[in-house]
């Protein structure tokens, strides 16, 4: 399988997944803009959305959308924790967290990417954020991880999206919890890896 990707955007979060599970892909880096990948070719024609990630299985036979790739994965390592078992209400919270994280935190975060954002918007999105993220504050409280001791996809997913505060001067100093969080899995050995391989750990 192949994990196509752009250092630091949304597709670290399966890149993360499947160090986690010990799941051995191939990876292409695809620049975002230009829809060019890494060593050639026209990334349209791989996924039709045009954006990262996209797991291929083999050529024309791809799925996309980040919450439904680290399913995949964790389903194909169900010893790893990274899922709950199909079919069991474990399974469902946290396809629920997925959904969270993915509108109202991700989604949430793309326009503060874009230098055409008008200053207003841009304030009223990191208000939203900042509403958003402390339903996520008081879940973390006194727990390791989104859902207690195991760390799973849906925390890959907020590590994920988390890191792009910075990048956007959003302050979550008011969230202890979040930043603990933060540093927590950014220690974890794969986490550590997936970083690395981006690029993105110096």
């Amino acid at each position: 399988m192949k994990l196509y990707f752009a250092p630091g955007a949304c597709s670290l979060s399966p890149h993360i997944v499947a160090r986690e599970a010990g799941i051995d892909l191939q990876f292409t880096k695809v620049d975002t803009q230009t829809k060019a990948m890494e060593g050639g070719g026209d990334f349209w024609k791989v996924n039709p959305k045009g954006y990262v990630p996209a797991l291929e299985f083999e050529p024309g036979d791809v799925l996309t959308e980040g919450p439904a790739i680290v399913q995949y994965l964790g389903d194909q390592r169900p010893a790893s924790g990274l899922v709950a078992p199909a079919g069991s209400r474990e399974r469902y919270q946290q396809q629920e967290m997925l959904g969270y994280i993915n509108s109202e935190l991700h989604k949430t975060y793309s326009p503060l990417f874009s230098p055409a954002t008008p200053d207003a918007t841009r304030e009223e999105r990191k208000a939203y954020l900042q509403k958003r993220y402390k339903l996520i504050e008081e879940r973390l409280a006194g727990r390791a991880y989104l859902f207690g001791d195991t760390f799973t996809a849906a925390d890959a997913y907020l590590f994920t999206v988390t890191r792009w505060a910075k990048f956007v001067q959003l302050d979550l100093s008011g969230f202890p919890n979040v930043l603990a969080f933060q540093e927590r899995v950014a220690a974890r050995p794969a986490v550590r890896e997936a970083l690395k391989a981006e690029g993105l750990l110096v």
